[in-house]
């Protein structure tokens, strides 16, 4: 959780290396996104699940994900679609795209140009704060260490 504005973050962390990717995303799609990742099982099925027994019911699977772009402080994601006899892609936010890839298990890519933005901070995912609060989560953002983003349960 962002403590500045109590909205939820993904982090996507590279599986190589220690980078990881900061997404601001909300409080629904983070709920979907952490019972897919602890496994939990509602008694009537979250929107991601309505869609993924729809998807399989058609014999339609999803082969990846990718976080594709990032522009104007707003991430873009691709869900890849594979049919029996086709493939197909879909825009999608991509807190949606990231919940469905955890129930199909499939992988979750992001483009190394989104990387670079994020790095360069050109087009971050967030608006630059120059008040002084901006600036002391600067400063504490700066200092974490990515062995600490895994402590947390959300």
């Amino acid at each position: 959780m962002d403590p500045a504005s109590n909205t939820p973050i993904i982090l996507l962390k590279t599986e190589e290396g220690d980078e990881t990717l900061p997404i601001w995303i909300g409080l629904l799609e983070a709920t979907s996104i952490a019972s897919a990742l602890q496994n939990i099982q509602f008694d009537r099925p979250m929107t991601h699940d309505l869609f993924k027994n729809l998807t399989q019911l058609l014999n339609i699977q999803i082969d990846r994900i990718d976080i594709c772009d990032l522009r104007d402080n707003t991430f873009f994601a691709e869900i890849h679609f594979a049919a029996d006899d086709r493939s197909f892609t879909m825009d999608a936010r991509p807190s949606d795209a990231i919940a469905l890839a955890l129930r199909f298990k499939a992988p979750i890519f992001v483009d190394d140009r989104v990387m670079e933005k994020s790095r360069l901070g050109k087009d971050s995912g967030e608006a630059l704060d120059d008040s002084e609060e901006g600036k002391k989560w600067a400063e504490y953002l700066e200092k974490l260490d990515p062995e600490d983003f895994g402590k947390y349960k959300v």
